[in-house]
């Protein structure tokens, strides 16, 4: 995880000047990490998107909305890098989490961030994206929750 991050960083520090562009307006979507779900991601101008992410984890769900900035990622064509952030809320039965002690339900409020790449294929309507999604919840079982990446793969229109 130290490496995706430091990898990411470096791309960041790199391309922050260079020029945006998006090569689809809307992308629906699977995810898949620690907790996986379906995603959709819709731009909203040349270079910033709203993401919509519904996932499933721990016997309970979360929906978690974004706003992300993206920009081109090493001079690449359709390759690119992107961040942001937005908030969460989730529901999970006590009995069904290794980190809770009682059988109570809980509901959690909180922030998260993100921070990611993606590739547009341009032979096929497919977009391809890893990312970082660590999380703060505020509301509930608060806490830090780092272990949010995943890979998601989305038809994009």
């Amino acid at each position: 995880m130290k490496k995706i991050f430091l990898l990411l960083l470096t791309v960041v520090l790199i391309d922050s000047f260079t020029a945006n562009a998006q090569d689809y307006k809307t992308g629906v979507g699977l995810r898949g990490g620690m907790a996986n779900g379906l995603t959709v991601k819709h731009f909203i101008k040349r270079n910033t998107a709203v993401e919509g992410i519904f996932s499933s984890r721990w016997q309970g769900f979360s929906i978690t909305g974004l706003y992300e900035i993206h920009k081109q990622a090493f001079n690449t064509a359709r390759l690119n890098w992107y961040y942001g952030g937005g908030g969460h809320v989730g529901f999970w039965d006590g009995s069904n989490v290794s980190w809770a002690d009682d059988n109570i339900s809980y509901t959690v409020i909180g922030i998260d961030g993100i921070l990611g790449m993606e590739y547009n294929f341009k032979e096929l309507p497919v977009n391809l994206s890893v990312d970082w999604k660590p999380a703060f919840n505020i509301v509930g079982y608060s806490g830090f929750w780092g272990d949010g990446g995943a890979l998601s793969v989305r038809y994009i229109f």
